[in-house]
């Protein structure tokens, strides 16, 4: 580039004569007063402005600094001393970097407005300032928040966003991650985040995260000592380390929940009984290293607090159980499943502790140990027990079930399933133990039950009973119904589901007999039954009846639809799946002017075609379920026309 200045002197700038000779380039010039001139050349526009400097002969753009040149102990440094949540919020979004160093920025680190005007020379604060400040730092604290996790979703960036995101927005409360199997897994990273963001969590629940191990929960103990529940599902590399830390760390811990932890056992159960003096609640399932140390640790500890304990499939002993029976003076409910180890005497010694004096609900599953000596001193030793379930209990039998019944004076609600060895005998011989007080009867799928005639004419009514439940008991026929109809005046809700030896001389006498009014029935499944039966109901019984399920009874047909549609004003849950109705029912239903239906089902059902399209319009204008799968009569132009008019209504097609 030739040389730019001309001067008429030998060293100073002095008004002379033109620099160019060429006077067409007079335009070139930009007069900066009246001594000095610059030349500027033709160029382009450019798009980036910048300083220019004088350096020699030429100019040169000086470059920008910039943050990013910082190492990340000086931007953290930066970061923590920006005034509020907000700002922080938006560094965070600057780059992955930048929410690393913000998200890992502890409450206790962070400069208050306070200290960032103090330092500046600002020692006055307004009255309203520091009020505004005051009512920020209560709403961080609060920890209403909820978020959750779930699959490809759980990540460690999302983590240290939630972090950094709902400390200024009331504080994150209650966290859920469900992780899978992705390569971008939640690791201990993520929970440090949580940890120093989120001292206001209170419920943090983990599944299936193989990644997260002692350190993460090392993290959370030192972060979030306000926690009160923990949840942890197959986490495999955390382990009782992590649990002391938790222990020692969050006194409020009341929740406490493992399931399939390989690595957790009796040490870490010891210490939270030990520390965590406000725990009320204990589920443990499926961990093979917990054993009687770590149950009778945690109960003998817990004694006066704990009211919710769960066990299953652990490797316990009778021990376990008699610790239990002697140290649980405050559970009101337990549950016990899948315990291999236990047996009559673990049984026995737990309700011969007399320490479940306050027990009100008890379910034991599978569960070999359960025989008659066992559950009688059960029920001798639960005094205020009201709802007791057996499932999958093999060797209990009439006599057992009946002595338990007589020692439980409490009892409201029972429930048998799978129990193949009571029969008749112990079924009618509980409701006439317990008739006085018996509010809820449960049986299913008990094989050990056979229809016969009892032979009992003078029998004590159960006036107590309102709901009765029978499911899948194939023996269980018209001898036994006639039995429970005149026993029973007080039912409400009745479930026969999947009893295909009963008919229409068996469940008659119940709904005739029935003083209450039936509000609630489900006959699901029971072949024989017919439109007598429905229409009797309806008649009886249409000023209560709210729900009715005919599912599978194939010989219902409109006549029963009618009845329903003359009678039955308060039904809004209808279910007459593959059952023998025609268009001419549904338009039965439409026409009424006292049915609201709600859901309808009629899936299955080959004689309801497109010709009823005008009726179920018409019922849309209350309908909110609709079932409509497996009828080949409609067609799929009518299954359109009804979704865009009922858009209201869900719709199975």
């Amino acid at each position: 580039m030739s040389k730019l200045f001309g001067f008429s002197g030998d060293t100073d700038f002095c008004p002379g004569g033109p620099i160019y000779t060429n006077h067409k380039e007079s335009s070139l010039f930009l007069s900066l007063g009246g001594h000095v001139d610059i030349y500027f050349p033709p160029r382009k526009r450019s798009r980036i402005s910048g300083p220019f400097v004088l350096c020699g002969e030429r100019f040169e753009q000086k470059k920008r600094p910039s943050i990013e040149v910082l190492p990340d102990e000086c931007l953290f440094e930066v970061l923590r001393r920006l005034p509020g949540g907000q700002e922080r919020c938006a560094s965070a979004c600057v780059s992955k970097r930048w929410l690393s160093l913000v998200s890992n920025i502890r409450r206790d680190e962070i400069c208050s407005s306070k200290e960032t005007q103090s330092s500046k020379g600002e020692a006055v604060v307004s009255g309203n300032e520091v009020e505004h400040e005051v009512e920020d730092q209560e709403v961080e604290g609060d920890g209403y928040l909820t978020r959750s996790l779930e699959g490809k979703k759980a990540t460690d960036v999302r983590l240290a966003a939630i972090a950094v995101g709902t400390a200024s927005r009331g504080g994150l409360g209650k966290l859920l991650i469900r992780g899978s199997n992705s390569t971008r897994k939640v690791t201990d990273v993520g929970l440090r985040a949580i940890s120093r963001g989120c001292p206001s969590l209170r419920v943090l629940s983990l599944w299936n995260l193989s990644s997260v191990g002692d350190e993460g929960l090392f993290e959370i103990a030192n972060g979030c000592q306000m926690l009160e529940k923990l949840d942890l599902c197959h986490c495999p590399a955390i382990s009782d380390k992590a649990l002391l830390a938790i222990a020692k760390s969050c006194p409020n811990l009341t929740d406490l929940t493992i399931e399939s932890c390989p690595n957790i056992g009796n040490e870490g159960l010891q210490a939270v009984g030990k520390f965590c003096s406000n725990l009320k609640s204990v589920s443990i399932r499926d961990c093979p290293l917990v054993g009687d140390q770590g149950i009778a640790g945690l109960l003998s500890s817990a004694t006066f607090v704990l009211t919710k304990v769960k066990l299953q499939g652990l490797c316990i002993s009778d021990v376990s159980l008699a610790v239990i029976g002697h140290y649980g003076k405050a559970v009101t409910d337990l549950f016990l499943t899948g315990l291999p180890n236990v047996t009559e005497r673990g049984f026995w010694v737990l309700g011969n502790g007399q320490g479940l004096q306050k027990l009100k609900s008890f379910t034991v599953t599978s569960c070999q140990g359960v025989t008659d000596i066992g559950l009688e001193a059960i029920g001798k030793g639960c005094p205020n027990m009201k709802q007791f379930s057996l499932r999958k209990c093999a060797f209990l039998s009439d006599n057992g079930l009946v002595s338990f019944a007589k020692a439980a004076m409490s009892l409201e609600s029972l429930q048998l399933e799978e129990c193949h060895r009571i029969t008749q005998i112990g079924f009618f011989g509980t409701l006439l133990t317990c008739g006085s007080k018996m509010k809820a009867l449960s049986l299913a799928n008990c094989f050990g039950i056979k229809d016969q005639s009892l032979g009992m004419p003078q029998l004590s009514s159960c006036k107590s009973l309102r709901s009765l439940t029978i499911r899948n008991c194939p023996g269980f026929g018209d001898a036994s119904l006639n039995v429970l109809g005149k026993m029973c005046p007080q039912l409400q809700h009745v479930e026969l589901s999947g009893l295909q030896g009963i008919t229409d001389a068996g469940l008659l006498p119940l709904i005739e007999n029935s003083d209450a009014g039936l509000v609630k029935v489900n006959v699901s499944g029971c072949m024989n039954l017919t439109d007598k039966v429905v229409s009797s109901m309806a008649e009886l019984h249409g000023w209560t009846l709210e729900v009715l399920n005919l599912d599978g009874c194939r010989k219902i047909s409109d006549a029963s639809l009618v009845a329903i549609a003359g009678n039955c004003g308060l039904l809004s849950d209808l279910d007459v799946s593959k059952s023998a109705i025609t268009d001419f029912g549904i338009s039965a239903l439409a026409g009424s002017n006292q049915l609201n239906l709600q859901i309808v089902s009629v899936s299955g059902c080959a004689y309801v075609s497109d010709k009823s399209l005008p009726a179920f319009v018409k019922m849309g204008q209350t309908l909110l379920g609709l079932n409509l799968q497996n009828c080949k009569a409609i067609s799929s132009g009518t299954i359109d026309f009804l979704v865009e008019q009922l858009w209201r209504c869900d719709i199975l097609s």
